[in-house]
């Protein structure tokens, strides 16, 4: 009898379980996605595996999805856009190409703070942008904000990606939101002054310059030294062995987030696709495999990441970003930085 009764129990929670995904039903989504991880293929087979339901792939980079779903328009094949930074969700947002969603299971996954005001995307991952630097050069007592990285005693000493890098458009972006256009023209300009050598590269190319002495201050994403740390490339290895992390006052955040196509033909099965992507056992797993802070606040960033430090964000309102992205490439154009 009691045997009876536990695979009664068993039988109702799997099918509740279940029921949240809706296993077995079925079908297709296509993803238009510009995030190339292993981790984020590994989670749509398990997505798969959990509702039957096929997802197709489609990666290239933001402007050229971007570009194809305004061509395709109403006949476009996509259902779900992922990019990695607001500035690129908005602009699909302004285009016309996103539609606003809200469900219970996505407003209780991610918070207000890490999701479109409009509700047009949603957070799926966060990354803070930080300084790497040389400890046996830098004393990091001389600097809190990233305001103190256009000091004078750092000229020829910052490294950082070229301004027509989403990531740094959007940290601009969130200063004119702080500060003012005025105080993010002479930050920028400031940059420009102190910079060890004209932007090339990666984030992964700062953090090597770094560590080889062509300057002592790199500006870079959290992610990229889980990635230098765990990679097969030795040089990597070691020059992410060679810098030190440290969080500005106020750190600029940006995320990865998912907003459902306008014209999605297989739009409930991306909505499941995305609250399945902002649940808590997806999130463990972009926390874990790829060094990305979770934006579901039920999980716990990942020991590795633990290992950094604590840091207290911005709290810019993230949409504000996209808002601000033209005038940001804009003001760090003519402060000429190339």
């Amino acid at each position: 009898m009691k045997k009876f009764a536990f695979f009664i129990v068993l039988i109702i929670s799997l099918n509740i379980f279940a029921g949240v995904f809706g296993y077995g039903q079925g079908g297709e989504v296509n993803v238009y996605t510009s995030r190339h991880y292993d981790t984020d293929q590994k989670l749509y087979d398990e997505f798969t595996k959990l509702t039957g339901i096929k997802v197709n792939v489609i990666k290239a980079g933001e402007d050229e999805l971007i570009e194809r779903m305004k061509n395709e328009g109403k006949d476009t094949n996509a259902d779900l856009f992922i990019t990695s930074d607001v500035g690129r969700l908005h602009r699909a947002k302004i285009l016309g190409l996103l539609q606003p969603m809200v469900t219970e299971t996505l407003t209780r996954n991610i918070p207000a703070s890490l999701r479109d005001r409009d509700n047009y995307w949603y957070a799926l991952t966060v990354r803070a942008r930080v300084l790497a630097y040389a400890p046996e050069r830098v004393d990091i007592t001389k600097i809190k904000t990233y305001d103190d990285l256009i000091n004078p005693e750092w000229k020829g000493k910052i490294l950082i990606r070229s301004s027509s890098n989403i990531y740094n458009q959007s940290l601009v972006a969130s200063f004119i939101a702080m500060y003012g256009e005025e105080w993010a023209f002479n930050w920028s300009k400031g940059i420009v002054k102190n910079m060890a050598r004209e932007p090339k590269g990666n984030d992964r190319a700062q953090v090597i310059a770094v560590a080889s002495g062509e300057g002592d201050i790199a500006v870079v994403n959290t992610y990229y030294i889980g990635k230098m740390l765990f990679s097969s490339d030795k040089q990597q290895v070691n020059a992410a062995k060679k810098v030190k992390l440290y969080f500005p006052e106020k750190t600029h955040i940006n995320v990865s987030g998912a907003g459902i196509a306008k014209y999605s033909k297989n739009k409930e099965n991306a909505i499941k696709l995305l609250e399945f992507l902002t649940s808590k056992d997806a999130q463990k797993e972009f926390a874990e495999a790829n060094y990305e802070y979770p934006a579901n606040p039920e999980v716990e960033p990942s020991d590795f990441l633990k290992s950094f430090g604590e840091f207290t964000s911005q709290g810019v309102d993230l949409t504000l970003l996209g808002e601000y992205n033209s005038k940001a490439v804009e003001l760090m154009d003519k402060a000429g930085w190339k």
